[in-house]
């Protein structure tokens, strides 16, 4: 009696704990891709753990004090200067600019060892993104009204405001996607994507191992976009045919995409020869090369 009890210090939370998600919800109803939601989203939930989102100044340093890339710090940027706008708070944004690196363009061997090594699933995709340079996105959205099985047809809707496109898939790929399940709409179900995006870096992972090869754990599933476009715009010398492949209204994001390697100089190739019109078509439709014909006999190659 008498005495000053001690004050209690509160354990709650502080109210911008929330705004992370209610950030989310924001951008679905703005018409933001999943993607960048869900990216955005991630970075935000991050900076909660080392400084309240209702602080910008606190924020700038825990921006300059995590661990990220140059790149991932705008990402971070740009994720906060927009919830600070929708919150009425003054941002003073930090420099932050991502390093210009040339993308890891993989051999073609290395992509298909990812595709035979990885489950009906995941390999169904990876051969789709191998085969339309598709983004992870605009496949993972894929219906199965979006497929001719009997043509052997795919229409993507696009992404980032790109435009639509539509391809001729292999008769390996049209195999593979047959003998997925039709339980869905989807082609892929309705499962999460980072969820998937996960389980195929454990098996990449896994792969990486049991191979020996260090190299395929720089393979994500937008390198295949990367990979596509280099070997088109090697196969053909045609920017322009390259670009709409890709569904690029600009020529700059195609010379992005696509780098001047010289894969003729690469004396490594697979050989192999046809005598029927379906014994060619079969190597076609696997990327073979016409080369000539000697005796009657139709020489294709592709390269290693």
């Amino acid at each position: 009696m008498g005495s000053n009890p001690t004050p209690r210090t509160s354990n709650k939370p502080p109210a911008s704990s929330s705004w992370a998600i209610e950030h989310g919800f924001w951008l679905k109803k703005e018409g933001y891709k999943p993607s960048t939601i869900e990216r955005r989203v991630r970075i935000l939930r991050t900076l909660t753990k080392h400084a309240d989102l209702a602080d910008p100044e606190a924020i700038k340093n825990a921006i300059a004090r995590i661990e990220w890339s140059e790149g991932t710090k705008e990402l971070a940027c740009d994720a906060y200067t927009l919830l600070a706008q929708t919150k009425g708070i003054q941002f003073s944004r930090p420099r932050y600019r991502r390093i210009e690196k040339l993308p890891f363009i993989p051999l073609e061997a290395e992509i298909d060892s990812l595709v035979s090594g990885t489950g009906p699933k995941t390999a169904t995709v990876l051969q789709l993104l191998k085969e339309t340079a598709a983004r992870i996105g605009e496949a993972w959205m894929l219906r199965w009204t979006d497929i001719d099985l009997e043509n052997r047809v795919v229409t993507f809707t696009p992404e980032k405001a790109s435009r639509p496109r539509q391809f001729k898939l292999s008769a390996k790929l049209t195999a593979m996607i047959t003998a997925l399940p039709k339980k869905n709409v989807k082609v892929f179900g309705n499962g999460d994507l980072e969820k998937f995006r996960r389980n195929y870096e454990k098996q990449r992972r896994q792969l990486a191992r049991k191979l020996s090869n260090p190299r395929l754990q720089q393979i994500t599933m937008h390198t295949f976009r990367h990979w596509k476009a280099t070997y088109e715009y090697n196969k053909t010398k045609d920017i322009l045919h390259v670009m709409r492949f890709l569904g690029h209204k600009s020529i700059q994001n195609t010379l992005r995409y696509t780098q001047l390697v010289d894969w003729q100089a690469d004396a490594y190739y697979v050989c192999k020869s046809a005598k029927t019109a379906n014994e060619a078509s079969e190597l076609i439709e696997a990327g073979f090369d016409y080369v000539t014909e000697v005796d009657g006999v139709k020489l294709f190659r592709k390269r290693k």
